[in-house]
This record gives C-alpha cells, structure tokens and sequence, in this order.
C-alpha cells in the first residue's frame, strides 16, 4: 500500500476500519475523459467488486457536453440507449490521496453478453497490445502533458466565458526555478497526490506560456501509462480547484504557445529485452527502422487519433515546437517524430498530440502504424537534418476535416482498428464539425458587427 495501489484485501481493511467509504468506478470516454460512479465502499467490495456495474451506453456516443447526437451504430433512441457494463480491472485500484476516504479502480467496458465495446478506448488499445504481442513485443510508454495555470477559480473562469483570466505566472518561466516557486504549493499538492496515487512522478518544470507547466511521470508499459495519464488529468483538475485555481490542458488556449503532450514509446520484448537498438545506422536495429517508417506513413491517415478536436489543429504553427512535416530526425524538435535516447534508452517521441488527445486512442494509433512498418518491411527514408519547418516533407493534416476525411477513407486504419471503430470515431468527428460550423465565435462579431 505504501506505493498507492491497494489489493482487494487492502481495500477490505480500508473500508472495516473506515478509513475509505467509497470507491470511485471509473471509465474512460471517447475524450479520454474519467466517467463513472461513486459506490460506497461496502457495496463495492459486495457487488460491484463481483458483477461490475452498469452505465448507459450513450456515454461512447456524446459530444463533449454530453448531449446525444445521431450517427452512432451502438446506441441511438432507437436502441433505446441501454446499458453496457464497467468491469473493474483490479490490477489498477488504488487510493485517491486528495479526495478524503477515497479509493478509485478503472473498468474495462463490456457488453451484457460479456463482448467487448469495440469504441471504448481502452479496449481501442487492448487490441493494439494483443496485435504486439503476438510478435513477442511489449510497449512502453511516456507521455508528457502541458497544462496553463490560471488564479482563476473553475467557476469564475466560466463565468467569463474563458476570456480575460489571470495565468499564474506573468512571464515565460521555462526552466525557471524561481517562476515555478511561485505556484509551488499548487505544484507539489500535485505531484504528491500523484505518487500517493501510485504514479512515479519525476520532475516539474515551467513552459513558455503565461502560466504554463508540466509535470513528467515516469515511462511504464502502455495501459498503465494512458490509464496513469487520465487519473492525473482529473486529478490535477480537482487538486487545483482546492486552491482556488483553474487549469487547462486544452492544445492551444490562446496565440502563444500552445499545451502539447509528446508521447514517448518503444518496444522490448516479452522477456524485457530492448529490441529497438542495434548495429544499423545511428545505433538502430531493423525493427527500429520499420518502426519508424511506419510511423511515417501512417502519420497523416492516423493523424485524427493524434489530434481529436477542432483546437488540436491551432498547434500546428510554424516555429512554434509543434510539428508541422511528415519527417523524422534525431534529437530534432522541429520533426513530427524525434528519435532520443541511445542503446536500451532509445525510443521515439511524437511530437503532434496536444494536451486535449485521449492517450489510448493516440498509443494505439502509434503502434499500429509501427505494425504497420514491421509487418510490411518499409524502408525507412533518410532522416531530416535542419529545420523541418523550411523542409519539403509532406505537410500534416492541418484541420480536423482534413484529418477525419484521411481517417475514414484509410484502408490501413481499417485495417488495424476495424470499420466499426473507424465509422464511430469519425462519426465523432462529423459532429464536432457541424458545432463548430453552426458556431458564431467573437472573432466574427469583432470583425463584423460594425465594420462589415
């Protein structure tokens, strides 16, 4: 227990003692959001803990507000939006520090029939993960979230509709010590909640932005990595809240720079041997370079998966540390994919994803595109010296219709992740797109309401 994660005995003598009465059943959604339910303790270990529990199965086919809307296969009011079943997976219980008497388990989504819900990200990854491992490899995973601090509370910040909130820090304070100091007590409030929580947290650090951080956790296998990677979304959001403060993890909150969560990820194999480097050019094994040649031409069909919203897309700036080629280079941050670390530490980071990417539909996507170059034995192209802004590669998708017409028409994304869950998600992206059409933002009415 003194790690954070809990047996079910553990959780049992919590709960006889009184020290926990409730546990929080957890699913992620289709934003990779954390949704559920709080059970009291004594019924989890009862039923719950037995049976799992139901949860009607619009909570995969809502937009972000949580309104129904049409177009889904798996529930509609013509199925009678029915139940499906969140079945606790016990390697992931654990305490929740900053919530008093509180215990948490993340599910896996199932039909009543006991199938799995194919749309469900996590079983999105599962399937990637059972695809790996019969070839005998593993996935470890990093990723590394940026999030802009405000003085503002939550409540306040919506009050305003989001404009005119104070950031935290009136500078840019990257690598500052002192800058960081001055939200510490926010800071350390997180990271140590975190590692009561189980995560194994490294580092924090200031970022470019106005108020902008990050707080790094240790790699571990890729399920663990994108179910620790939500747990900290939440909680970060509820640990600032506590402070008064507001936070976002949104990719681009305004012209500055935006939130990005590069993700790190390697292979080894099923006896925990790295594969990745070699006696190949720059220290690669074969595998290495048809990982990364997969990726590469992969990237633009996948590249929804990476860059789920209408925001994700306003990273993609010139000189801005977001990447806007289809390139690959070593130790070069101007490329979509950075190649870092040397021997058993080398691995390859993608630069696209922002802080808004739901981590299990973007590993997923990231090991089924190295799939991809493995099986296929794709050579990989030279690699990209220089500036990749000034370069002639290939441009990634730069809206998210572009993306989502890529994804829905890729024969590889159907491929690997099957036309249900391909038709779903771009489903998905249809009504993000109708939203935002049928918007009228303030940039319209400033332009327009006299001048036009």
């Amino acid at each position: 227990m003194a790690t954070g994660k809990l047996t079910v005995q553990e959780l049992r003598d919590l709960v006889g003692t009184g020290r926990i009465d409730t546990v929080l059943v957890a699913m992620t959604d289709m934003q990779g959001r954390l949704q559920g339910k709080r059970c009291g303790g004594r019924y989890f270990l009862e039923e719950v803990l037995k049976h799992g529990t139901e949860g009607c199965n619009y909570l995969l086919a809502v937009d972000v507000d949580m309104n129904t809307v049409g177009g889904y296969a798996m529930a509609s009011w013509e199925r009678g939006y029915g139940d499906m079943v969140m079945g606790p997976d016990l390697d992931t219980l654990r305490l929740v520090p900053w919530l008093e008497g509180t215990a948490m388990v993340l599910c896996d989504v199932q039909w009543l029939d006991g199938t799995p819900v194919v749309a469900s990200p996590r079983q999105v990854l599962r399937k990637q993960l059972e695809r790996l491992a019969e070839k005998n490899l593993r996935a470890y995973v990093g990723t590394e979230l940026e999030f802009i601090v405000f003085d503002d509370t939550f409540e306040s910040a919506w009050d305003k509709r989001y404009r005119d909130l104070t950031p935290a820090n009136q500078y840019n304070v990257d690598y500052s010590l002192l800058g960081t100091a001055r939200i510490e007590p926010l800071l350390r409030d997180i990271r140590k909640g975190m590692t009561g929580a189980g995560l194994y947290v490294e580092s924090a650090k200031g970022e470019c932005n106005l108020g902008q951080h990050e707080i790094a956790f240790r790699y571990d296998e890729a399920l663990v990595t994108c179910d620790n990677h939500s747990i900290y979304k939440t909680g970060a959001k509820e640990i600032a809240a506590k402070h008064g403060k507001s936070l976002t993890f949104m990719a681009k909150y305004d012209e500055r720079e935006g939130n990005s969560c590069h993700i790190h990820l390697s292979f080894r194999s099923t006896d925990g041997d790295a594969v990745l480097a070699g006696d190949r050019d720059h220290g690669f094994s074969e595998l290495m370079e048809r990982f990364i040649a997969g990726q590469l031409a992969c990237l633009p069909e996948f590249t929804y998966l990476l860059a789920p919203n209408i925001n994700s897309y306003k990273r993609f700036v010139r000189g801005s540390f977001a990447p806007t080629a289809v390139a690959w280079g070593l130790d070069n941050r101007t490329c979509s994919l950075r190649v870092v670390g040397h021997g058993d530490s080398l691995r390859v980071e993608n630069r696209l994803p922002g802080g808004d990417v739901n981590p299990y539909l973007a590993v997923a996507a990231i090991i089924a595109s190295g799939l991809h170059g493995i099986e296929n034995d794709l050579e990989l192209e030279p690699l990209l010296a220089g500036n990749a802004y000034e370069s002639d590669k290939d441009h990634v998708p730069s809206t998210l219709r572009e993306a989502a017409a890529l994804f829905t028409g890729s024969k590889l994304a159907r491929e690997a992740f099957g036309d249900e869950m391909v038709d779903h998600y771009t489903n998905t992206a249809r009504v993000e797109l109708d939203a935002y059409d049928a918007a009228v933002t303030d940039w319209e009415r400033i332009r327009g309401f006299e001048r036009l």
